[in-house]
């Protein structure tokens, strides 16, 4: 049964460089790690590329041929995958003992309501793949108020749309004050606590301000599912690379009896793989000033 992660998020977001650190680093630990690109928009991959979708189609070439633009040839790219299955299924065949990276394209549409990607996710989950997805998210829009719910609701419609375990990730944490202050410690946004509090810097901005009951509604529908968090990540420091990569393993199974050798008891192995970020540590090395602290109950 392999097992693998599916890395999605906005464009910019670190997708491709979290596929390099992580391989580097599963590799690092004993794990045999293939990485699979399936963005045809990634011209220059820094990681050992086992299958590459640039041999079966690129956008280059879709937007010549059928005169799409990005986000057209992009999609086009990706129902194409869908429709030639077999040529990825027929180079997966070789890595059945390795533990897969798939890197996605960016374009959002095709997490949040295009159905090829989720197509793609249940065709290898009928060939009995065990898949996370890991959902990365830059940082510094937990600066911007709109911008942070922004990206929750992109979270929760990518964690429904897709109908895998996710694990969000506020990635570049070590970079996260390059464009603003924060208004709160760090916790209050991992946690997504109460969001009333951002709701009236909202409702001060001069656009946001006209669309009170909106930005309300939309708060509330956040908080009424109540299923988005975050972990954070600096991909080039090896603690934080390893308490994401014990959340992920825990969220995918691969705890229970994945592909190293020497798999312990499933009840050792659980008790030693629970994991619970402490952000305030986070925040006390990446994060100078100290913030108010939000009551959540």
């Amino acid at each position: 049964m392999p097992f693998g992660q599916v890395i999605v998020g906005p464009p910019g977001s670190g997708k491709t460089t979290y596929c390099w650190g992580a391989y580097q680093y599963l590799t690092a630990i004993g794990r045999k790690v293939a990485v699979v690109n399936l963005d045809p928009a990634n011209d220059h991959v820094p990681y050992p590329c086992a299958i590459n979708v640039a041999e079966l189609i690129t956008l280059e070439d879709t937007m010549n041929e059928l005169s799409l633009g990005p986000n057209g040839g992009i999609m086009f790219c990706v129902e194409y995958l869908l429709k030639n299955i077999d040529w990825l299924f027929e180079r997966l065949d070789a890595l059945k003992d390795h533990y897969i990276l798939f890197d996605f394209p960016g374009q959002v549409e095709l997490f949040t309501h295009h159905s090829a990607v989720k197509d793609i996710l249940h065709q290898l989950e009928k060939h009995d793949y065990r898949l996370v997805a890991v959902n990365m998210v830059d940082a510094h829009y937990c600066t911007d108020p709109s911008k942070y719910i922004s990206v929750l609701l992109l979270a929760l419609k990518t964690m429904i749309q897709l109908e895998l375990p996710l694990v969000n990730v506020l990635s570049k944490v070590d970079l996260i004050e390059s464009y603003g202050k924060l208004r709160f410690n760090l916790q209050y946004y991992t946690e997504v606590m109460d969001l009333s509090y951002l709701l009236e810097s909202l409702n001060e901005d001069a656009f946001g301000s006209k669309y009170k009951k909106l930005n309300e509604a939309l708060c509330g529908l956040i908080e009424d599912f109540s299923l988005v968090g975050f972990y954070t990540l600096c991909v080039e420091d090896k603690d934080s690379m390893t308490k994401l990569q014990q959340v992920i393993d825990k969220a995918g199974g691969f705890i229970f009896g994945g592909l190293t050798e020497g798999n312990e008891s499933i009840m050792l192995t659980a008790m030693k793989a629970g994991y619970h970020e402490d952000v305030s540590d986070v925040q006390e090395k990446w994060i100078d000033t100290d913030y108010p602290d939000i009551d959540n109950n």
